[in-house]
């Protein structure tokens, strides 16, 4: 049984409340810290919402050390995990437990580019202080396929910059924020502390959920990926053509992990659950 008592959740958005909500359901102290000035959040009335400037070191180590804070989850944007830092010093300073990055997606360990490298080092100043962190691979959100690959109800095709024939890893929103809270509060910490955690609700490749989707791939120039990050869709299709989307992917051995490393190999974590297909997701 799990020794967490009270849990901090920083951030409010796509993973954020959904594990917020989840952990209210398993009947435990949880507080969501919000970005001073952002937009209200609606959370179960056993919720206290705090807004704090997640730079502010020392206000967000008040607010830790006040709720006797022993988890910290992380959900920041991929384009704010830089806060990070902020936040594992915060943490520290209030004697928090175990610390969760925002690492949900793809597996970073070897990568030296980008936002990728940005959460290793995150992780490693998380070691640098002693706190325990807990990391959690999803692959890809299943509700995020339509924007990865510029599908939409006007234009129905997959148009991907690579080949997509990449096997990968897609878990939905819902089953990762289910798991969190699950392991949290029914595991002991010998079994999280310091450990990763490999996700997998569905393997596919791109091509073949096109398929899913009863539509076509049409491959393009890095040009026609429009839209709001197109940029990082890019970054994205290559890096799963490389193999990385899986969440057992070893980008140092440029292999598929076994054992506690494969691709869904945490799944088992959750007994009895059943995990969400794309085709249930989109009710295909």
């Amino acid at each position: 049984m799990s020794a967490y008592k009270s849990f901090a959740v920083v951030g409010g958005g796509t993973v954020g409340l959904p594990i917020v909500n989840a952990l209210a359901e398993q009947n435990v102290y949880v507080l969501l810290l919000s970005r001073s000035g952002s937009s209200t959040k609606t959370v179960p009335s056993s919720v206290q919402v705090i807004q704090v400037d997640f730079n502010d070191t020392t206000a967000v180590a008040a607010v830790f050390k006040e709720h006797k804070v022993d988890v910290v989850l992380s959900t920041v944007a991929p384009t704010a995990v830089a806060v990070e830092w902020s936040l594992v010093d915060a943490a520290k300073l209030a004697a928090v437990k175990l610390y969760l990055p925002s690492k949900y997606g793809f597996p970073a360990e070897g990568q030296t580019e980008g936002f990728q490298a940005v959460k290793n080092q995150i992780v490693a100043h998380l070691k640098s202080v002693n706190i325990p962190s807990t990391i959690v691979y999803t692959g890809l959100f299943v509700e995020f396929i339509p924007w990865l690959v510029g599908y939409s109800e006007d234009d129905k095709k997959f148009k991907l910059v690579t080949k997509g024939e990449a096997p990968m890893s897609f878990t939905a929103i819902a089953d990762i924020a289910g798991f969190v809270a699950y392991v949290l509060t029914k595991l002991p910490p010998s079994e999280l502390e310091d450990r990763v955690l490999r996700l997998e609700g569905e393997r596919s490749s791109l091509k073949d959920v096109a398929i899913q989707f009863k539509t076509s791939v049409e491959h393009v120039d890095s040009a026609k990926i429009t839209g709001a990050g197109s940029e990082y869709k890019i970054v994205l299709q290559n890096l799963i053509e490389t193999g990385a989307g899986s969440t057992g992917w070893d980008d140092v051995k440029k292999v598929e992990g076994s054992g506690s490393n494969a691709a869904g190999s945490a799944n088992a974590l959750w007994p009895g659950h059943k995990w969400k297909s794309i085709k249930e997701v989109y009710k295909l």
